[in-house]
């Protein structure tokens, strides 16, 4: 395969994308970039012959896929356009800021048998991806519970948050349209769609920016609604902490991707049977991701996020936007006169 392949946006994630669709030697690769600096650095940096200062002008060119690496707001228009062309695409995850359009973008691609896959790059690790292989076997039977735990000192890894789309809920910024959405795609990979959430967030302590930093979410998961989530994420920990840990009725299985292993226990006081992967940095999960779509663009493999799928995500981080600050607290009681009386009203507990 030598296709064309457009990448839309060379800030810091379509810079990744470049160097990483390079490396699979499967497409030749053109940039589209406003910024005549970044254009240029792609040139030079990584021998790209063609780049576009606009989307107009990339499309007077022919491209066979292309990867949306702009803010989240531009992410469905341009995506609806390229489609209407006949080009494949992948697009940076979220999907979008809101549902306006992502209909439109679907039944598009469907007409034109495209494919479309988002790029939630955690369902492109192998070390998920063998969990999930397992979970989804029966070999645990059913789950009951999932808990999600992640943690970083996202100044250090994204030194120019302030002045980038995290700033601003509008440009598809905060923890839970960045970070946190990454937590929960993989959880719904795992265990099903949640379907109801309460969620908490707060900005604690990453300078800068008003945006939330710190999330806590509790979900039901699945069409009955029987598997409980519980999700916690802060972007200011010193330690790099991604944990999902997946309880079912005949064993746990526990994700730990800053060891790359997942490990398992099906009986108490019996020793855990990890299962390790070698991944020697962030590029080769964005290399297995872009090899994955052109393998599914040639027929040979499925994308690993639908449309679909990534409004389902979205709708969970309108959700989570909406409902955070919004949490029906329930004061403790403080007085001695209330020493022995219930907290909430007879009736009211599983409101």
């Amino acid at each position: 395969m030598n296709g064309k392949l457009l990448v839309i946006g060379f800030g810091s994630i379509g810079e990744r994308h470049v160097r990483c669709f390079l490396k699979t030697g499967r497409c030749n690769v053109s940039v589209c970039e406003p910024s005549e600096e970044l254009r240029n650095r792609a040139q030079t940096e990584y021998n790209i012959e063609h780049t576009y200062a606009s989307l107009d002008e990339a499309m007077n060119c022919t491209f066979d896929y292309a990867l949306i690496a702009t803010p989240a707001p531009f992410h469905v228009s341009m995506a609806t356009r390229l489609a209407a062309e006949g080009i494949h695409l992948l697009i940076e995850k979220p999907l979008s800021v809101s549902l306006e359009g992502v209909q439109k973008l679907d039944d598009i691609v469907a007409k034109n048998q495209l494919t479309a896959m988002v790029g939630y790059t955690h369902r492109s690790n192998p070390t998920l991806v063998s969990m999930r292989e397992q979970l989804l076997s029966g070999r645990f039977g059913r789950v009951l519970q999932v808990t999600g735990t992640v943690g970083q000192d996202f100044a250090k890894y994204r030194p120019a948050y302030q002045s980038t789309y995290f700033a601003k809920h509008e440009t598809g910024g905060g923890a839970i349209q960045d970070a946190m959405t990454h937590l929960v795609n993989a959880g719904e990979w795992l265990v099903g769609p949640i379907q109801k959430l309460v969620a908490d967030a707060r900005h604690q302590s990453l300078p800068g920016v008003d945006v939330e930093d710190t999330v806590h979410l509790m979900a039901r998961h699945g069409d009955k609604q029987d598997v409980l989530g519980l999700y916690s994420l802060n972007l200011h920990q010193a330690p790099d902490d991604f944990t999902i840990t997946v309880i079912a009725e005949a064993g746990t299985c526990r994700l730990d991707l800053q060891r790359n292993r997942w490990s398992c226990k099906t009986e108490s006081g019996q020793p855990w049977e990890h299962h390790s992967f070698s991944i020697e940095n962030r590029d080769q999960i964005y290399i297995c991701q872009a090899n994955t779509f052109l393998d599914a663009v040639a027929g040979l493999a499925p994308v690993t996020c639908t449309i679909r799928e990534a409004e389902q995500s979205l709708r969970v981080n309108l959700a989570m936007l909406k409902n955070m600050g919004r949490t029906p607290w329930l004061e403790v009681t403080q007085n001695a006169a209330d020493r022995g009386a219930p907290l909430v009203k007879q009736g009211a507990e599983n409101r």
